[in-house]
Formats: structure tokens, sequence, C-alpha cells
């Protein structure tokens, strides 16, 4: 039987640098962006979370998009 992915959800999630820990190593923390819609274009989410993160008081270091989905038999 054939099986088809089905998309549920998005969460655009935006890594920030908040400084540096006693060993001098970064410190990342994330910020996470629910309820993103699945067919949502990878460029628009993009610069979406690029004018974010300009508004944020740390530096982006990286931008995530993390799908969600169900596997369905047909």
């Amino acid at each position: 039987m054939a099986v088809n992915k089905v998309p549920t959800s998005s969460v655009l999630r935006l890594e920030l640098n908040v400084g540096v820990d006693e060993g001098g190593n970064p410190v990342y923390r994330s910020k996470n962006l629910n309820n993103v819609k699945p067919a949502a274009a990878d460029q628009d989410l993009f610069d979406v979370a690029a004018a974010i993160a300009g508004l944020q008081g740390y530096t982006l270091n990286g931008i995530s998009r993390v799908d969600g989905a169900q596997l369905v038999q047909v």
C-alpha cells in the first residue's frame, strides 16, 4: 500500500549567540516561532527570520525550519 506525507505544522527557529561562558565558549539560545504555515516558502521564512533577528539584542547564528508531518496510508 502507498503512503502519503501530509504536512501538519512548521516551526521557524532562530539560533542566537547570547555571549560566552567562563571557558570562553559561545553560548547559544533558540527562539522558536510556532504556528508557521507548512506551505510557506523557504525564502519568505528566511526573510521574516532575518527581519526578526534584526530586532533582537543578540547576534543571529542560524535559521532553521522544522517541519512536522503525518504519514497516511492510502
